[in-house]
């Protein structure tokens, strides 16, 4: 046994070739009928005469409206918001040009805030290195400023050791003018306890002797540098100078260059 194999679609094309057909006998059949059927006719009335016009009634007067309440205003309700409209996307281009463009005010925004920083910072270091002048000026005025009271007190100081030397050199030169003054005091008072005065002297005349000293106290050498006038006088002195050796010097050796070499002055009365 041998079956054929149907093609698809095939049925589909008979059903469809039936119906036309259908159709077409259909519109065939209405188109004979239409022609075979008579025309209905025409009936028309006649009038002898024309009829009177009707009488029409007067329209009743207009009756006044009732006033009506004025209706109340409705609040009108608040417009909502339209939603905005999605913003269209943006071509693969333009999107790419947006991109680098957005990177690009990125990257100056980046770039003016680090010039910001950096202008910061460097009025911050500026400021404090003017900070830093500032303290190391004011450090170096008060190191001046002691410097120069130190300078001014050191010189009080070597001022006052000055004049304190020299109080102390003058009260040696007084204590060894009166130590000197004392001494030859003692000398003379001592070379007068052996004076005797000659019996014809008249006035008062003064002898001056230049006397040399060892420092033992005894007379190295003796001299009559100006005599008094009267020759016995002067022998007078003279030979007291030589008995009252050793003559008293001061027990200090480094005093005895004062008294190496004495000019003594002799009166019969000192108080004239």
């Amino acid at each position: 046994m041998v079956f054929q194999r149907q093609q698809p679609g095939q049925w589909k094309a008979g059903a469809l070739a039936l119906l036309v057909h259908v159709l077409f006998l259909g519109l065939m059949i209405f188109s004979v009928s239409w022609q075979n059927q008579e025309p209905s006719g025409i009936q028309v009335e006649l009038w002898s005469e024309v009829p009177a016009p009707a009488k029409v009634a007067a329209p009743a007067p207009p009756r006044k409206p009732e006033p009506k309440p004025e209706p109340k205003p409705k609040p009108e309700p608040k417009p909502e918001p339209k939603p905005a409209p999605p913003e269209p996307k943006p071509e693969p281009k333009q999107l790419k040009a947006d991109i680098e463009l957005k990177a690009k005010e990125e990257e100056k925004k980046k770039r003016r805030e680090e010039e910001l920083k950096q202008q910061k910072e460097k009025q911050k270091q500026e400021e404090e290195k003017r900070k830093q002048k500032l303290e190391e000026e004011k450090r170096k005025q008060e190191l001046d400023k002691k410097l120069q009271q130190e300078k001014q007190e050191a010189l009080r100081q070597q001022q006052a050791q000055i004049e304190a030397e020299n109080a102390r050199k003058a009260e040696a030169v007084a204590a060894g003018q009166r130590m000197l003054d004392d001494y030859r005091g003692r000398i003379q008072a001592k070379i007068k306890r052996f004076i005797i005065l000659p019996p014809d002297l008249a006035g008062n005349p003064q002898a001056e002797f230049d006397v040399t000293l060892m420092p033992t106290g005894e007379v190295l050498h003796l001299k009559l540098t100006r005599s008094s006038g009267s020759g016995a006088y002067d022998n007078a002195v003279e030979r007291a100078i030589v008995k009252a050796q050793p003559l008293p010097l001061p027990p200090d050796p480094g005093q005895f260059s004062k008294f190496r070499e004495l000019h003594l002055k002799f009166k019969p009365r000192e108080d004239l």
